[in-house]
């Protein structure tokens, strides 16, 4: 896991009353009606930011966690204070957490999870993304060896034609407002600085597709050559992806969650120009501004705290990510019921309590979401009567 370098804490950020709410403690740092309360049943307006957690079913294996049901989910994310669900539509292995689609479902799926959640999601308010991986795949992978590597599954035609009918029929199926494109590469990709590629056959065929001229061979290969190769794959996946999604759903938000925002393999292509919204996986809100003047005026910004460590470091994140206006995601496993602890277990003790880094964070974003102090402790109204 990737420490995020601490920039200069705010230390009145950390110091708070019984009185001074998370909103109160930024005004001295905000200009004046920045600010406005979030609230999970009110429409979300187009230029607020996102305030959203996942229950993390990606890397779920297949029959696990299949009773999940929707109805103590949407009470979970509208007690956290969520405005936005972003659920996942294919697992990491390859099945659909919703049924009857082009996909098979996760194995013994209970009920029809997203199409459910969404419906449940939109009756309060809030917007409902879903979650593709292109880049992982284990169920594809065992079912095309020859058009995968063991770091990835290259952006072949077949492989799009696949991916592209799974993100149409979710859309269809599930009624979604848009998703997250995670760990949107070509193999080993993503990150500085590239390493060679294998050139699997399918690789080579797709050089030509790409390169317009045949194969050249493995010795004649440079880095050079190859971030030009890289970059027509990641450009033409995109454009598949988003002609696809705005086809079948013109206002289809399309979210590319990337862990290093500056890969070269990104540069010279439309994806940064033209996605709807972009997160820092590791919560660098400098460094994505350094790419601002690479994207549309439009496009919505979020900083993913899951992998911040430290409290001083996560209330640092959450700061300027209020001060600029930027959503806030975080995710985190379920337990083996499906959920984490109720919200108001997070909010009956103080903060600090919280050990588990997963139940820090919920703890605190459960203030911040709801607009509490950081120090708020729900009083049980059993107490109360006594």
């Amino acid at each position: 896991m990737t420490k995020t370098k601490n920039r200069n804490t705010r230390r009145n950020f950390l110091k708070t009353s019984g009185t001074i709410t998370v909103g109160t403690m930024l005004a001295g740092i905000l200009p004046h009606g920045l600010i406005s309360p979030i609230q999970a049943n009110d429409e979300i307006a187009d230029d607020e930011p996102m305030r959203t957690f996942t229950i993390d079913f990606a890397w779920a294996k297949p029959g696990q966690f299949v009773d999940a049901d929707p109805k103590e989910h949407i009470k979970w994310y509208a007690d956290l204070g969520c405005n936005t669900l972003t659920l996942i539509s294919i697992g990491l292995n390859g099945y659909a957490w919703y049924k009857n689609g082009v996909v098979p479902e996760q194995p013994g799926l209970k009920y029809d999870f997203m199409p459910e959640m969404v419906k449940l999601g939109h009756q309060k308010k809030m917007k409902v993304l879903g979650y593709f991986c292109p880049s992982i795949n284990t169920k594809w992978s065992k079912e095309h060896p020859d058009l995968c590597c063991p770091n990835g599954i290259p952006y072949t035609q077949t492989y799009l034609n696949d991916l592209c009918a799974s993100i149409e029929d979710a859309i269809k199926k599930t009624d979604m407002d848009g998703f997250m494109v995670d760990y949107f590469h070509n193999p080993d990709g993503g990150r500085n600085p590239l390493p060679p590629l294998q050139w699997l056959p399918c690789e080579q065929e797709m050089y030509q597709e790409l390169m317009g001229e045949k194969f050249p061979g493995k010795e004649k290969m440079t880095p050079e050559i190859e971030l030009v190769y890289r970059r027509n794959a990641i450009e033409r996946a995109w454009q598949r992806i988003k002609t696809t999604a705005k086809r079948v759903k013109p206002n289809c938000l399309i979210w590319l969650s990337s862990y290093e925002i500056n890969s070269e393999e990104y540069k010279e292509t439309s994806l940064l120009k033209e996605i709807d919204m972009l997160q820092s996986e590791f919560g660098d809100p400098q460094g994505i501004q350094k790419i601002r003047n690479l994207l549309r005026p439009q496009t919505k910004l979020v900083m993913c705290t899951a992998n911040i460590e430290g409290k001083e470091q996560l209330l640092k994140i959450i700061s300027d990510a209020e001060e600029q206006k930027f959503g806030i995601n975080d995710f985190a496993p379920p337990y083996a019921n499906t959920l984490r602890q109720p919200i108001s277990f997070y909010l009956s003790k103080p903060i600090d309590d919280f050990k588990d880094s997963r139940d820090f964070h919920i703890a605190v974003l459960a203030r911040v979401f709801n607009r509490l102090p950081l120090d708020y402790i729900a009083v049980d109204e059993k107490q109360k009567t006594k």
